[in-house]
């Protein structure tokens, strides 16, 4: 297993893209992993043919584990893969014995993504199992050399039946909805697709579900002894069948998300204000800035100008865009800006964070959440694209709701909760009109920030969304 950044020590393979036996070329993808803040594409760095798969499907594996190795010798085709071993402890040994595989060399040296672990890392601690005898290593192997090619699809080498042909090309779906039919235990190449170009949706992958579930239903439904079925006992049968609890493991963005709150809430002493702000000017700005021929083709809303006012409040007051260095006791300010955005996707809450946020214009901030938002719905956010965040938004207004109380994203010391805007009687100019209003939410570490200055920036916020030519004039 590669290592990926960003300080992660192990990840879960999602998807083999091969079997033993097939042939690769130098930066052919291989498999899917989920580390704990994204899923990623691994290529393979040797052009040959596959020797061995590891691990199966669903398995989290440690950075610095073997989990494929490849044959590289000519010829390699004709050879018959080896045994399988649980873990990649002797490989010089292996090489000796005419496997195929490279010698490994001193140094480090170059794997899937990176050059491995250096020879001083850390040894971890060895894998329950791995010193199981002979015998028992070699029955699991052949056990689950048989489950791998089930689940990639390839056809036992001696069936007791004839098995279906294998599909042309793999089925065609986004990661998210591969992640989903994983955890509900779909296969995709049984799945009727209805999206575009062939493409499965969710609603195919439920629809999936909706369908296996009728059908075990259905035999349980017609009593045995008689020749045919009776509908009476259908709706006890489906009392039955059915399920009142899912357990789903905790894992991936799930489980990095949950330790992250947990330190968060449990480290930063919070302290959350609240302001309830007309934004009926900004709400027209939108409007004309959405016919304004710089800003043709990109994507203007309101949380474009909410991200440009806190900017403005960042700057107005720079001791808010800081850190804590417990180990150094220091507090860490910061002479630039990356501004993370909350988004919600079908594995999780992520917040990637826009780089510099501080030196962009308008229209380059607007092409910058745009690309940000649609990375993170298909999926494809990098682990690099979460780190180093310093202030975060998390426009909670989608969902209808007026605000709430953030956490802070570890490692930050401020983050702006956006309610709905809804159009509300409002004193404007001393009389009651219906104006749009929204309540803003800031959540700041009380350790670095006093509630003096944590005060001064939403008060600065709701000040520049009221009047948007604060824009310019506090610019």
């Amino acid at each position: 297993m590669p290592d990926v950044g960003e300080g992660l020590t192990e990840a879960e393979i999602l998807k083999w893209y091969v079997q033993p036996g097939d042939t690769v070329t130098d930066g052919q993808v291989v498999c899917e992993v989920e580390t704990a803040k994204a899923a990623v594409e691994l290529p393979i760095p040797y052009d040959g043919v596959v020797h061995e798969l590891r691990f199966p499907e669903g398995t989290t594996v440690d950075v610095g584990e073997v989990i494929i190795s490849v044959n590289v010798a000519p010829g390699a085709a004709a050879e018959q893969p080896q045994t399988a071993q649980p873990a990649a402890e002797e490989p010089a040994a292996k090489d000796a014995a005419g496997t195929g595989e490279p010698a490994q060399p001193t140094g480090r040296q170059p794997v899937l993504v990176g050059y491995g672990v250096a020879e001083t890392s850390t040894k971890r601690r060895p894998r329950k199992g791995a010193t199981a005898p002979a015998e028992q290593v070699a029955a699991g192997a052949a056990a689950q050399a048989a489950v791998q090619g089930e689940l990639n699809g390839h056809t036992p080498a001696a069936p007791v039946a004839p098995a279906p042909a294998a599909p042309a090309s793999r089925p065609l779906a986004k990661p998210p909805v591969r992640k989903l039919a994983k955890d509900l235990g779909v296969d995709l190449a049984t799945v009727t697709p209805t999206g575009p170009d062939g493409i499965i949706t969710r609603e195919d992958v439920h629809a999936a579900v909706s369908l296996a579930a009728a059908s075990v239903a259905a035999p349980a439904a017609v009593p045995v002894p008689q020749p045919a079925p009776r509908p009476e006992p259908q709706p006890e049968a489906a009392v039955a069948g059915g399920t009142r609890e899912t357990r789903i493991p905790i894992k991936g963005v799930r489980k990095a998300t949950a330790q992250a709150m947990i330190g968060s809430a449990f480290t930063a002493p919070h302290v959350t204000e609240f302001i309830t702000v007309d934004v009926t000017r900004t709400m027209k700005l939108v409007e004309e800035l959405k016919s304004d021929k710089d800003m043709a083709g990109l994507r203007v809303n309101p949380l474009l100008l909410v991200a440009k006012a806190l900017l403005v409040a960042i700057k107005r007051n720079p001791e808010i865009n800081a850190s804590w260095d417990e180990a150094a006791q220091e507090i860490v300010l910061k002479h630039y800006v990356n501004l993370g955005i909350a988004a919600a996707t079908p594995r999780g809450l992520i917040v990637p964070n826009i780089k510099d946020a501080h030196d962009k214009t308008l229209p380059e901030l607007a092409a910058s959440l745009g690309e940000l938002v649609s990375t993170a719905r298909e999926g494809k956010t990098t682990p690099a694209a979460m780190q180093g965040g310093t202030v975060t938004i998390t426009n909670v207004g989608v969902f209808g709701v007026d605000t709430g109380t953030p956490i802070l994203n570890p490692g930050e010391s401020a983050i702006l909760a956006v309610g709905a805007i809804k159009l509300q009687p409002w004193v404007h100019k001393g009389k009651v009109k219906p104006r749009q209003v929204t309540t803003l939410a800031l959540s700041f570490d009380h350790r670095l920030v006093d509630g003096e200055l944590g005060s001064k920036v939403l008060a600065d916020i709701a000040a520049i969304l009221e009047q948007p030519k604060r824009l310019i004039t506090w610019a």
